[in-house]
């Protein structure tokens, strides 16, 4: 797919494409409060009927009070086990349709957390957070719009190698600092380009990718823009795989730099964003020591 191309679906024709099985998933997801897409693969026929019916689909409010392990946290108003962890309804929104470019047939659509007796929105769930934030500042007259600064580590570990390590010692894929350096960031375009690429097919806007100060490490940036109405369309990316490129995930990050040295193997990412008070993970480790907290500002 080329940049651009069919981002954004109408309902009628994604029915069509579903009805010719030139579409036979939809990814129905929304971002939890780690940024994590979660959801639900969606047959053809059940997203078709949710089309022409109306409706969504069924998910655990858990999925609002769990750690990075999915482990269910105790002292929450929302929901907890004394109440059974209720469902709440995943309403598409449809105005989010898009194909998916590195997954074969496949769609995706965010959604709005519901809860289905009432149709009152979960008001803890990130997108109706975000939509609340752009609503108060509107009747500010303001209008809210961001550039995004995504900044990851890529290494050349496996992803069996580096988990049974505990992420540590991970070997970084260039073994110089590449802060805005074009010769060293060209023998990484075979990676990043097909990022920027398909996130532009994705309909995430890309204004341009650069190396960064650390070992193995580059950013890509969004155009300043809108939030809505997809909300959060960097989590798009988030533990998804590109076609015909190498899988990649995101990973805990290490405190340790690994040794600058090259090995063979299928790259991980870890995601980090960045604060004020410099870098802050967005990944998880069981060892909080390990994960970085600063970083030069270059």
């Amino acid at each position: 797919m080329e940049p651009g191309e069919r981002v954004v679906l109408d309902p009628q024709d994604l029915d069509r494409m579903l009805r010719d099985g030139e579409v036979d998933t939809v990814l129905c997801a929304l971002p939890d409060l780690w940024g994590r897409l979660v959801g639900k693969r969606v047959a053809a026929r059940a997203f078709r009927r949710i089309l022409n019916e109306g409706g969504g689909v069924n998910a655990s409010l858990y999925l609002f009070v769990v750690d990075m392990d999915m482990e269910p946290l105790p002292g929450f108003a929302l929901t907890d086990w004394d109440r059974g962890f209720q469902d709440f309804l995943m309403l598409p929104d449809l105005s989010t349709l898009r194909l998916v470019p590195w997954l074969e047939r496949t769609a995706l659509v965010l959604c709005d957390a519901v809860i289905e007796r009432t149709g009152e929105p979960v008001e803890v769930s990130p997108r109706q957070i975000l939509k609340r934030q752009i609503r108060l500042a509107a009747d500010q007259g303001l209008a809210v719009k961001c550039g995004s600064e995504l900044e990851v580590f890529f290494f050349t570990d496996g992803y069996r190698d580096a988990w049974a390590r505990q992420y540590r010692e991970l070997h970084p894929m260039s073994d110089y600092r590449a802060d805005y350096h074009l010769l060293q960031t060209t023998k990484d375009e075979w990676l990043i380009k097909r990022i920027r690429l398909g996130m532009e097919a994705a309909g995430v806007p890309i204004e341009f990718s650069k190396g960064e100060w650390g070992l193995g490490q580059h950013e890509i940036n969004m155009e300043y823009a809108l939030p809505c109405p997809g909300c959060r369309p960097r989590s798009w990316r988030s533990g998804r795989r590109m076609r015909s490129a190498p899988p990649f995930t995101f990973t805990p990050a290490s405190g340790t730099r690994p040794a600058p040295r090259r090995s063979a193997g299928t790259p991980a990412i870890c995601c980090t964003s960045r604060s004020r008070s410099g870098i802050i993970s967005a990944a998880w480790s069981a060892r909080p020591e390990n994960c970085p907290t600063s970083s030069p500002r270059m």
